[in-house]
């Protein structure tokens, strides 16, 4: 026992010793996730810590592919200073507030995430021509990912149970955030750990070629090339359907088809070794033929996927499919036509698309969506001869699904920053509050604030069926102050807290999913307005469009203080082929009294 305790605390001194700057970008990204959560109330750090874990989580990956790499060229600290300056910069390069935090930084990191793991797929053997061992090395990292899961799985479970069986049992009622703690800390520096551990010495270990494990030649051979076959059938179904019917394809066959592509390309990987065996001739068969059976199916891949583009406009998802169909296409391309294909052209070339999409001048996916939207915007309102004078005429009477399209297009380049196209479409009030809506992060409140400046649409029926649409406003637009003592002002998608004195209010908006609006004072008391605010809706029931009404308020007592909610305007809007409806609204007044 005294002997195995001694190994393994000689193995975890080699572990720290031997990859440092991971365990200390683990450990980073463990504290900045703790940090996250304990400042969740808090906007401002809130924002720094989240760069701070999201730049940390990708020096995980970063750091170990340098790692790699230089155990191959050596330099290990000039590699370490080049990784570290990148993960500063990309650090500076996030927004500095929770609004401006789009979904085109999601993309990025989502994509620098991607990179980073490609990185260390192939980093090691950029000079070096040894298929097996490239083979070798990626089989061992995707074992001991797979063993890492497992282990990692076990031993939070078993803590977490630990912590719960001694809170129970001996009355110590600890604070739920200890769970949450323990979690983040195990799923990420634990998990960093373990899987350091299994990679022993690094390169040389992970490329030392060993004997093709049992467990995945059973997975690969019996349980996911059947998979794929049967999914491939499946799939060839559909396209002689759309033949016969002579239709176009539904749009979600394009993540069908990626997906049987890559996990068939994954299975090709797995099986790599054994595709020369005589004795698993059905291996090399599926191996040969697994690039032709894909050939009909990017055939049915490019027409869904510019059925979409064509009637929709290019948006980042959009272009990313289409760029992982060009890049499919041309691995199967380099495969059929190439019999000694390198398999190391699946991650590198994979890498270099990825790269393409995100830095590339002018054909980057931000580049390419934002002038594809401009167009569509533009498109549109000619069609709809909504320009006057080269401004839009909110007065004319549209259908409401044209008022909702036009509306998401405003907010899609609004979160690119097109103020100065945006505001060519609009008169000089109107593009000051896009301006401010712009540099404020509320983009939501600028999709319906435009969307309610259309105040002729009408309900249209489509596919789905028809939609109603209801819009309560006051009939006075001043506010009456009376006894109240304070003010604040809440927009629906910028929420954050609000201080009166030392006492901090929060709004919590969860209206089209629960019909609940929570107002919150200190993180303790909570007052829900919910049912209130569904009355004001069934006093109006059976009415459409826009609705004057003497009252859009609800009030009520929240610890030592009377407040009372006024809406500039309510929205319900509820679709024939679902049963819940949509409810928001563009901003809201607090008035405040102390009782």
């Amino acid at each position: 026992m005294k002997t195995k305790f001694q190994e393994t605390l000689s193995r975890a001194n080699e572990v720290i010793f031997r990859y440092p700057l991971i365990l200390v970008m683990a450990l980073l990204a463990s504290a900045g996730m703790v940090c996250m959560i304990e400042n969740n109330n808090e906007p401002g750090l809130f924002i720094v810590y989240s760069k701070f874990t999201i730049s940390a989580c990708l020096g995980i990956s970063l750091m170990f592919a340098l790692k790699m790499l230089s155990q191959r060229i050596g330099r290990e600290l000039a590699l370490q200073l080049s990784g570290t300056a990148f993960l500063v910069g990309f650090y500076c390069f996030l927004p500095d507030t929770r609004n401006d935090f789009t979904e085109v930084y999601r993309y990025i990191i989502a994509i620098t995430a991607l990179l980073t793991h490609l990185l260390v797929s192939f980093i090691p053997f950029i000079r070096k021509d040894k298929e097996l061992s490239f083979w070798q090395y990626n089989k061992n990292l995707f074992v001991n990912i797979f063993l890492t899961a497992i282990f990692t799985g076990v031993l939070t479970g078993g803590v977490e149970l630990a912590i719960l069986a001694i809170d129970k049992l001996f009355d110590f009622h600890f604070n739920d955030k200890v769970y949450t703690y323990t979690f983040f800390s195990l799923a990420i520096f634990g998990s960093s750990f373990i899987f350091l551990l299994f990679n022993d010495k690094g390169l040389p270990s992970l490329e030392k070629e060993g004997a093709y494990p049992i467990v995945l030649k059973f997975f690969t051979q019996f349980i996911l090339i059947p998979l794929l076959i049967i999914y491939v059938i499946i799939l060839y179904v559909y396209a002689c359907k759309i033949l016969i019917h002579w239709e176009l394809p539904r749009g979600w066959v394009s993540y069908l088809i990626l997906a049987y592509s890559i996990v068939g390309i994954l299975a090709l990987l797995l099986v790599y070794p054994l595709k020369e065996e005589n004795s698993k001739s059905w291996v090399r068969i599926f191996s040969k033929a697994f690039y032709y059976t894909i050939v009909p199916l990017i055939a049915l891949l490019f027409t869904a996927i510019f059925t979409r583009i064509l009637e929709y406009g290019y948006t980042e998802p959009r272009y990313f499919v289409l760029l992982l169909a060009i890049w499919l296409l041309n691995i199967v391309i380099y495969f059929i036509f190439n019999k000694k294909g390198s398999i190391k052209f699946i991650p590198v070339s994979l890498f270099m698309f990825g790269a393409f999409a995100l830095i590339f001048p002018y054909l980057n996916a931000f580049s390419v969506a934002k002038r594809s939207q401009k167009n569509e915007l533009l498109d549109l309102l000619d069609k709809q001869q909504l320009l006057d004078k080269g401004k839009i005429d909110f007065q004319q009477k549209i259908a409401d699904t044209i008022c909702i399209e036009i509306a998401d297009k405003f907010k899609f380049l609004a979160e690119r920053k097109q103020t100065g196209f945006l505001s060519a479409f609009l008169h000089s009030k109107d593009q000051a509050e896009l301006i401010e809506n712009i540099k404020n992060g509320n983009f939501y409140g600028i999709r319906y604030t435009i969307q309610d400046k259309f105040i002729n649409s009408m309900p249209s029926k489509n596919n789905s069926g028809e939609t109603e649409r209801i819009i309560l406003t006051p009939e006075e637009q001043s506010i009456a102050i009376g006894g109240y003592q304070y003010l604040l002002h809440f927009s629906r998608y910028d929420q954050e807290p609000q201080k009166i004195n030392e006492d901090q209010f929060k709004i919590v908006d969860e209206l089209s999913e629960k019909s609940s609006l929570k107002l919150i004072l200190n993180s303790k008391e909570t007052i829900e307005l919910g049912p209130q605010i569904m009355k004001l809706f069934e006093k109006n029931k059976g009415k459409q469009g826009i609705v004057k009404t003497p009252d859009t308020s609800v009030e009520a007592d929240l610890g030592r203080y009377h407040i009372k909610l006024i809406f500039k305007n309510i929205i319900r809007e509820k679709f024939s082929y679902s049963q819940q409806a949509a409810i928001y609204y563009e901003g809201t007044y607090l008035l405040v009294k102390l009782k």
